[in-house]
């Protein structure tokens, strides 16, 4: 009876022992298969208010005149401008059967966000670009890194941190990639040499200025960067694209519309960026006016915010520019973006003779030659001149008449005596940019795909 009682207890031993073996494997699978599932994951939707993020311009912190901030925005600006230019004519070269092996992208900017990124978070500063669509910052190890004012992002320290798959889907949409055994390597290439290189990964991003308006979002795909190159990045730890591709902020959190109000670029106060429904923008009186015209897509360029500009007028009179002027040509260039990272308008050459030509006649003031105020077209101002009546300024957008206040185009110098038109000329891609964009509520409806301006006193949002 015994060897029988102890033969029965070792099978039931075994029995149980398969069982427990059984469970831990499958406890094990649906472990990493939730593992897996976090990793994969989609960044959560925002809540219903959406969020806001304040921005401070790039030399918010210098003590600069009105007029040198321009005149270092408009340095800047000519890097950019040339940047663009750079990638529409490997856009070009591709179209007709060219090889781009490191496709150039938009860079820099001119406004600074505050966000963290990783659990426990990390606070940072990046640059807000609405010309490219890459998030990334710097991170360790770094293999080359340009010093920035807060530590560099170290990956091993946020429990939050996952690496991207070579079969995901924002992975294919980099436009230079490679799979190794750290998953999906990105390179992203800049017109004047400016690049970041590193491994896509998934994220959790913190935004908001206070704890109250701090919202937290898992999952947020972005680039690693361990090799990072170029001077004009200086600013901050890294980008926020958010342009209209599937690898930018708007794009991954499924945002139909998103806004941004820039204050003038010599105030102390900073500008907004407005997401989920607090861009839900709608005049506050009947005196005010939304102006909206329709955003245009560029197969070639799939990133920007074209606009269809039709006309301009200095004071009463419309300029004799052919319409064709700012159209798209077939090969994706030429046409007009809408850019918060570029300082100044930029307009094609012959469109600006012609703003040029009117301005002079208009203003009755001698013009300067001798190029101390680094724009396009500068007058002499009268000695002890403290106001000057300058003529109205509209650029005709389709479906929306925009009268821009004088601020916004005229800047003047008392050191100097110069009064200065903040516009300049372009080859081929023409460039609305901030400075005329200033104290208006700019809404990117992608829903409805329409661009509207709103007049609003932006220091006060």
């Amino acid at each position: 009876m015994a060897a029988v009682s102890l033969r029965s207890f070792g099978y039931l031993q075994l029995l149980l022992l398969i069982v427990f073996i059984t469970t831990l494997f499958i406890n094990t699978l649906a472990f990493s298969s939730s593992l897996s599932t976090r990793a994969l994951q989609k960044p959560n939707k925002l809540p219903s208010h959406g969020f806001r993020v304040r921005l401070k311009h790039v030399d918010h912190v210098k003590n600069l005149t009105r007029f040198e901030r321009l005149r270092r925005g408009v340095a800047r600006g000519k890097n950019r401008l040339h940047r663009l230019n750079a990638m529409v004519l490997a856009a070009a070269n591709a179209s007709v059967g060219d090889q781009v092996k490191a496709p150039v992208v938009a860079g820099n900017g001119e406004f600074l966000m505050k966000l963290a990124i990783g659990s426990p978070p990390r606070s940072f500063s990046a640059i807000m670009d609405t010309g490219s669509d890459l998030i990334w910052t710097q991170c360790k190890p770094c293999q080359q890194c340009f010093d920035q004012a807060t530590p560099i992002f170290d990956p091993k320290q946020s429990s939050s941190f996952s690496k991207i798959s070579c079969r995901s889907e924002l992975c294919g949409a980099l436009p230079t990639s490679t799979c190794s055994s750290d998953g999906c390597e990105y390179l992203y290439t800049y017109g004047d040499s400016s690049s970041t290189q590193g491994v896509l990964a998934f994220e959790t991003f913190t935004f908001g200025d206070s704890t109250e308006d701090q919202i937290s979002i898992p999952g947020l795909g972005f680039g690693c960067g361990n090799d990072n190159n170029g001077d004009g990045f200086s600013q901050g730890a890294g980008l926020v694209g958010l342009g209209r591709g599937p690898l930018s902020l708007v794009s991954q959190l499924k945002e139909q519309k998103f806004a941004y109000c820039l204050t003038a670029i010599d105030d102390s106060k900073p500008s907004s960026l407005l997401l989920g429904s607090l861009a839900n923008i709608t005049p506050k009186t009947s005196k005010d006016e939304m102006k909206a015209t329709p955003l245009i897509k560029n197969p070639s360029q799939p990133s920007f915010y074209y606009l269809s500009l039709q006309g301009i007028s200095v004071g009463g009179t419309q300029l004799s520019i052919p319409k064709s002027t700012f159209e798209l040509h077939d090969d994706g260039s030429g046409g007009v973006i809408i850019d918060s990272g570029t300082t100044i308008t930029y307009i094609e050459s012959t469109a600006f003779s012609s703003l040029k030509n009117e301005f002079i006649a208009q203003m009755n003031l001698p013009v300067d030659d001798s190029g101390t105020g680094g724009l396009d077209l500068c007058f002499n101002l009268p000695a002890g001149t403290t106001q000057v009546e300058v003529p109205k300024l509209t650029f005709h957008f389709k479906g929306a008449d925009l009268e821009l206040p004088g601020e916004n185009y005229m800047i003047g110098d008392s050191k100097t005596g110069l009064l200065c038109l903040a516009i300049g000329s372009s080859r081929g891609m023409s460039i609305f940019g901030n400075l005329q964009q200033q104290n208006f509520m700019v809404v990117h409806d992608l829903q409805e795909e329409t661009l509207s301006f709103l007049p609003t006193q932006c220091d006060s949002i």
